[in-house]
């Protein structure tokens, strides 16, 4: 018989929360068989991740995967062999009850955010009882090395052909607000070599408009000395995976899409998402610990000092020349570095069988 599950997900971040939990909950569906049951507080987002998927439906089933509204008035159900809060949300209740009151209480995962911090491998699969009912609670934690749960990845994907650094020099660009982006568009527009960057939509699209200081919608482009912009459509999961693969270097934010970009194998510069008292900027020194491993002091110090200007550390249109010079190493990096991550497996198969001996 499939396994059931029910995966819970409370949106904080406006895509990066649904994106990681959709392509969860799709790929166990897909390839473990898993009858999933999505939770979600908000379903917009989904429904710009996924074309098809309704957002004015409580319950619709798409890629074979029930998606339920997640509501204030939680309605009676029968909790599912695998219950997985997704980063942290808190389960109904009356939901938690319905757990504790099953012949044989499902495997609980709190499925946390992903971290490269040196303590996550030992929390990874910690079990924590609840403080009134006989449940446990399981830390699941994804991540880039052994003894963590890896990183989404599903079967499918392919490895792409390498970057060609032909001019010009094709950048996507996808960012939080960032007050490093104006000095960077100014060196781009400034130097010598031909560049095309791509601007998703949303607050990229909005922080290079006021750049410009004139209307950049989807479809627009504009040209400023050596830079020629772009302004992308919306596109779902599917196709963004498409625009990683096609360029030359890749500037990606949060979770979901600095995960792809490292499957994407080529160079990227990551803004992490920001916190209070800058906790933030120690979280991306220690994924630069692990991921500068085998690299060139050169190589190393180019992006680690760039990555450092653009998450508020720096100037990043000063510390963009020695990145830029650092592209074909880090090229060939990229895919040392994939080949490492594949061989951690990935956080569907090592989350599926962390359970399925549970059951």
């Amino acid at each position: 018989m499939p396994v059931s599950c029910d995966l819970f997900c409370a949106v904080v971040d406006n895509l990066g929360d649904a994106g990681v939990c959709w392509r969860l909950a799709r790929q166990l569906a897909a390839e473990r068989g898993w009858t999933m049951r999505l939770w979600i507080d908000d379903t917009a987002p989904l429904a710009l991740l996924r074309p098809g998927i309704d957002p004015l439906q409580e319950q619709q089933t798409v890629d074979g995967v029930e998606i339920r509204r997640w509501n204030a008035t939680f309605p009676a159900t029968t909790p599912a062999q695998v219950v997985i809060e997704a980063f942290a949300c808190e389960l109904p209740p009356a939901y938690a009850t319905a757990m504790a009151g099953q012949t044989r209480p499902p495997v609980w995962i709190n499925l946390e955010y992903l971290s490269a911090e040196a303590w996550v491998t030992g929390c990874h699969g910690l079990g924590s009882p609840h403080p009134r009912l006989p449940l446990i609670k399981h830390f699941f934690f994804p991540g880039f090395t052994a003894g963590t749960g890896g990183l989404i990845r599903e079967r499918s994907l392919t490895v792409p052909p390498a970057p060609t650094f032909r001019s010009p020099l094709t950048i996507s660009l996808f960012c939080y607000d960032n007050p490093a982006l104006p000095r960077l568009l100014d060196a781009w527009a400034a130097g010598k070599e031909p560049l095309e960057c791509r601007v998703a939509e949303g607050l990229p699209r909005r922080q290079v408009e006021a750049w410009l200081g004139a209307a950049f919608a989807a479809g627009a482009e504009a040209r400023c000395g050596s830079l020629r912009l772009c302004a992308l459509p919306f596109v779902a999961q599917p196709e963004y995976d498409a625009v990683l693969a096609g360029c030359d270097v890749n500037f990606v934010r949060g979770e979901d899409s600095f995960v792809r970009a490292q499957w994407a194998e080529r160079p990227f510069a990551w803004q992490i998402y920001p916190q209070a008292d800058n906790v933030h900027h120690g979280k991306l020194d220690a994924f630069l610990n692990l991921y500068s491993e085998g690299l060139d002091g050169p190589t190393s110090s180019g992006v680690a000092q760039f990555w450092r200007s653009w998450n508020g550390m720096g100037d990043a249109g000063a510390a963009w020349p020695a990145f830029r010079a650092v592209l074909p190493a880090l090229a060939t990096h990229a895919r040392t570095w994939a080949a490492q991550l594949r061989n951690q497996g990935d956080l569907a198969g090592n989350l599926a069988e962390f359970c399925e001996t549970r059951i």
